[in-house]
C-alpha cells in the first residue's frame, strides 16, 4: 500500500499539491506523536488500507486526531463489502486501492480544510 500512497504523492506533486506519506504499519499501538504530527503539519488526512475500512487504520487515526488536532480524515479501503478472490493488483484497482483514487481522495480532503 506504501507504494500506491507514494504513487499518489507523485500525483499530486504534479497538480501542485505537497503531500507526504507516513507508514503506520501497527494499529495498536499506533504511533499517536507520528500522527499529531502529521495533522499539524498537512491539516488532512488520507488513510490507504488494504482491508475494511470499518474499525481499521483510518478509524484510529481519525480518534487520535479527533481528540488532539480536528482535521479532516478520509479513509481509503473496503467499504464495507464483501471481498473476491483475484490477482492482488487487480484487486486493489477492484476496490479503489490506487493512486488515482488515493489522490483523488486527498484533494477532496484539502477541499475540507
Amino acid at each position: 500500500m506504501v507504494s500506491r500512497a507514494l504513487e499518489a504523492s507523485e500525483i499530486l506533486s504534479e497538480a501542485g499539491i505537497k503531500a507526504r506519506v507516513l507508514n503506520i504499519h501497527t494499529i495498536k499501538p499506533i504511533d499517536r506523536e507520528a500522527v499529531i504530527a502529521a495533522a499539524k503539519e498537512t491539516g488532512a488526512i488520507v488513510t490507504a488500507e488494504e482491508h475494511s475500512i470499518i474499525g481499521g487504520l483510518g478509524a484510529a487515526v481519525a480518534e487520535v486526531v479527533s481528540e488532539t488536532v480536528p482535521v479532516p480524515v478520509l479513509r481509503v479501503g473496503v467499504n464495507d463489502t464483501f471481498g473476491c478472490s483475484g490477482p492482488g493488483a487487480e484487486l486493489l484497482d477492484v476496490f479503489g486501492l490506487n493512486a488515482e483514487n488515493i489522490a483523488a481522495r486527498a484533494k477532496e480532503a484539502l477541499k475540507m480544510k
